[in-house]
């Protein structure tokens, strides 16, 4: 097998989903990945509930193909030892605050002196500079500071509460692979690593591009409910008759003229791309009368074979065993030990796919120390 980051090691002091979602994809993609553990305040997803074959399922998933070594960090001999192996590793990625690992003796500069090819990743809330440095925070925290959440959601009701982690994961773990993955490639010319400080808030704030960009630039300010994309146009989700909903998001005008003709309402051509507020709202509760009058299925036939940009809001579990997710390979069975080919977990592969470089599933999350002899 042939994989794209084979033989880049990587060591993983962080804990939960941010740090562990990036090592999670560079031990994917084929990096040797160690997961250095307290013995005593174990990461919190190994705690976290459901639990599969003994262990937590978040826990399996995010530390598939990592090795686990379980080391103190407040024993010397324990540091020793970190700084013994260091010059064996291309990578480093942590999580604390800022200072911690400084006062550990394992922050960038100690750790370069020891490996000058050394690229070092630290992800935090806020970054390392700045008044908020030192601030406690959770996703919903900085999607709030970076003016994410103040254009989202309705204005009856205000900024929604999401199910899925978008600073930690599209701010902190995303950009945290692109920047690692840039200094591998760096260093190749240089010969030398680097320090990397991402701010989850900063990357968070970078994924109001579009919006940013009319704000900055042309001094047009996007509210709740007034733009493209987040409720101030017909681009929206509507419910059906029994309680389900449909995504519509039918803005160019071949795909709004499909949509007005399958649901029979010429106010959508009428006044479907008109910039009056009142307008929109008339149109959507056009739609919304004509999808509410049917139930999901009735819909989804209607729109299976009609390309304007029409979807089923599927629940999750829908979501993973349909026809799409088995066609697109959505979910793999990863061993719960290497070479075992007796029993797996399901779990969600890594969506990127290669002409050549293959993903590597070796096994899930292991115990707590699995690795002895490190």
């Amino acid at each position: 097998m042939s994989y794209a980051l084979k033989g880049l090691k990587v060591l993983d002091f962080s804990t939960l989903l941010p740090g562990p979602f990036a090592t999670l994809y560079l031990a994917d993609l084929g990096a040797e990945v160690v997961h250095i553990e307290s013995p005593t305040r174990p990461d919190l997803v190994r705690l976290m509930p459901p639990f599969a074959h003994g262990q937590a399922t978040t826990h399996s998933y995010l530390n598939r193909n990592k090795h686990s070594v379980a080391l103190d960090l407040k024993n010397p001999e324990h540091l020793e030892q970190i700084r013994m192996r260091i010059a064996d590793y291309d990578i480093v990625v942590e999580q604390f605050r800022p200072g911690v690992m400084q006062r550990l003796g394992l922050d960038y500069p100690s750790l370069s002196a020891l490996n000058p090819r050394l690229i070092y990743c630290s992800i935090t809330g806020y970054g390392q500079t700045g008044s908020y440095k030192n601030r406690a925070g959770h996703d919903i925290n900085y999607l709030a500071l970076s003016g994410i959440a103040g254009h989202s959601g309705r204005i009856e009701s205000g900024p929604p509460a999401m199910g899925i982690q978008i600073a930690d994961v599209a701010g902190g773990s995303m950009h945290a692979l692109v920047a690692i993955l840039a200094a591998v490639i760096e260093r190749q010319s240089s010969g030398q690593g680097q320090y990397i400080d991402i701010s989850m808030t900063d990357c968070a704030a970078t994924l109001n591009n579009m919006a940013a960009s009319a704000s900055l630039a042309a001094n047009q300010h996007q509210q709740a409910e007034s733009g493209y994309l987040n409720g101030g146009t017909l681009y929206d989700y509507y419910q059906t008759q029994d309680g389900r909903y449909l995504s519509i998001g039918s803005l160019e005008p071949q795909f709004m003229q499909g949509l007005a003709q399958l649901l029979e309402l010429p106010i959508i051509l009428e006044k479907g791309t008109s910039f009056a507020p009142e307008d929109h709202a008339q149109v959507k509760q056009a739609i919304q009368d004509k999808i509410r009058s049917q139930p999901l299925a009735h819909w989804q036939m209607l729109f299976a074979q009609a390309d304007v940009c029409v979807e089923p809001v599927l629940k999750l579990e829908e979501a993973l065993h349909s026809e799409l997710a088995q066609q697109r390979g959505w979910v793999v069975q990863v061993p719960l030990k290497m070479n075992d080919s007796e029993q797996s977990q399901a779990q969600l592969a890594c969506p990127i796919k290669f002409s050549r470089s293959a993903m590597r599933y070796d096994f899930i999350g292991q115990a707590l120390g699995e690795k002895q002899n490190w």
